[in-house]
């Protein structure tokens, strides 16, 4: 897993080989931040990284210059590796949090301006993370969130629904 772009550029991390979590591959990665670049500016945000997994989006947040990051991860060895890699970037913009996410979102009370969610693609409840991001009112004026997803899904109708994009199986639905 290494870093695209930003303070920490082209710093690799061995992920365990025995992680379950499927870290967004650097193809996708990259091609989505290029996306996204066109409609927010890192520097400075406040991002929410949800199932953090191994962390590759929490540590890319952090190296293109969020000042706040909070990651949400529910394995205990996934949020050990992670706050391992913070340890050595000696950062402490982001917030690795172990815990669920369902239940960190019933709780938080702040506003983002980035949310990232890549959540297990048979997560049952997976096409309701939208609704909940909105109806928590979780984004700033002008935030985006992506959710990451298999090719299954379609949020297409979503009222807040703006861009999907797709490289190879990995999905992301972007909203507004």
């Amino acid at each position: 897993m290494r870093i695209i772009t930003g303070i920490y550029k082209g710093r690799h991390f061995d992920v365990p080989r025995s992680f379950k979590a499927r870290p967004t591959t650097d193809f996708a990665k990259e091609n989505i931040f290029n996306v996204l670049n066109a409609y927010i500016c890192f520097e400075d945000a406040t991002a929410l990284d949800l199932f953090s997994g191994t962390g590759s989006i929490s540590l890319e947040l952090v190296s293109r210059g969020c000042s706040n990051v909070i990651g949400i991860e529910k394995d205990r060895d996934h949020h050990a590796f992670i706050c391992q890699c913070l340890k050595k970037l000696d950062t402490d913009a982001c917030t690795p949090i172990r815990g669920d996410v369902f239940r960190f979102l019933k709780s938080c009370r702040m506003q983002f301006d980035f949310i990232f969610a890549d959540p297990p693609y048979a997560l049952k409840e997976l096409a309701d993370i939208p609704d909940i991001i909105f109806t928590k009112d979780l984004l700033k004026e002008g935030g985006i969130f992506v959710l990451e997803h298999g090719k299954e899904q379609d949020f297409s109708q979503h009222p807040h629904f703006i861009e999907h994009r797709a490289y190879g199986s990995v999905n992301f639905s972007i909203f507004k």
